[in-house]
């Protein structure tokens, strides 16, 4: 979810008239990768022809980069941010920055994946779980198998200072009674290696420098489709997850185009949208890419999002001190 700069700002405007539906400007903002972003723009105004989209994609941290200094000039831009993870948007609520938007519409979102005071919505499923060589000397079926001998230096993950969906990880890790602190800490004894995102993870493992890695599911299962000799593994004990979730900021100037952005992303056929996509969709009753399990057969560790913002930064701070990185 990250690029190298923001993308140049995209109007998406059609000279038909609404029929009956939301009309006006929409601004998003959001780090999904640009061509999903210009889909899931595309699939929306092909329900919603009124409205004309403005919409900048980067990753979440360039992007709150610019909402911050709109934020101090006075002037925030975006109804709606479709970012990677919930720490992002907890830190928002806590400013009051989020508006509570009951009316949007759930479409098939499991009871755990709703944010109780409906200030973001999850949108799918991006977990992290094992990924490893064809070649690996085992097949890992839970987070203790990387504790092994065999798995001795042998394990690579990404930083949780680069990534957020590593960082979501370690805290989860951190937050899960059966696992912890011991297992992340018996984890670096073992030799795990912290190296930037996940990108790096994928080719250390493919190129078999490294026999294991921890890293988001549809890296791997998109490459082993291709070729790549990799395969990735739901630990029994479970998976982390972001949620790529979205919002309405409490400064939107188009609310009723925004709920319905929301309820498109939420509804069948947006789920849908995302699955070909690549991702598993948050509505388990959507069918999943290619190379994916039943998602019900999918254990996600739970993760309390207000505790882990406010921890984010001591949890960072330890994983460093443990790695020396």
């Amino acid at each position: 979810m990250a690029a190298a700069g923001i993308a140049a700002t995209r109007f998406l405007s059609s000279p038909a008239l609404a029929q009956g539906g939301v009309t006006g400007p929409l601004v998003l903002y959001t780090s999904q990768l640009e061509p999903d972003a210009a889909q899931t723009v595309e699939a929306f105004r092909a329900r919603h022809p009124g409205v004309t989209v403005e919409w900048i994609r980067a990753g979440t941290g360039q992007i709150m980069t610019r909402l911050r200094a709109e934020i101090a000039a006075g002037q925030p831009r975006p109804d709606v941010l479709l970012l990677a993870d919930s720490l992002t948007f907890e830190g928002l609520r806590s400013e009051g920055r989020l508006r509570p938007s009951p009316e949007v519409q759930l479409g098939g979102t499991p009871p755990a994946q709703v944010d109780a005071a409906r200030g973001y919505f999850a949108t799918k499923l991006i977990t992290t779980g094992i990924m490893h060589h064809a070649r690996a000397p085992f097949v890992p079926k839970a987070w203790a198998d990387l504790l092994e001998p065999r798995a001795r230096n042998q394990v690579a993950m990404p930083s949780p200072a680069v990534s957020g969906a590593a960082a979501i990880h370690i805290t989860a890790l951190a937050q899960n009674p059966a696992l912890g602190w011991s297992y992340i800490e018996r984890l670096v004894q073992n030799g795990v290696q912290a190296r930037g995102g996940n990108g790096p993870v994928m080719q250390a493992v493919a190129g078999a420098e490294r026999a294991f890695g921890i890293a988001i599911d549809y890296l791997p299962i998109r490459e082993a489709a291709r070729g790549a000799p990799v395969r990735f593994v739901f630990p029994e004990d479970g998976v982390s997850a972001i949620t790529e979730p979205a919002a309405i900021l409490s400064t939107a100037r188009n609310v009723p185009a925004a709920i319905a952005f929301l309820d498109f992303l939420l509804s069948r056929e947006g789920q849908a949208l995302a699955s070909r996509q690549g991702f598993l969709p948050i509505d388990p009753e959507v069918t999943p890419p290619a190379g994916f399990p039943d998602p019900k057969s999918i254990r996600i560790m739970p993760l309390d999002a207000a505790r882990a913002a406010a921890e984010q930064a001591e949890i960072l701070r330890r994983f460093a001190a443990l790695t020396g990185g």
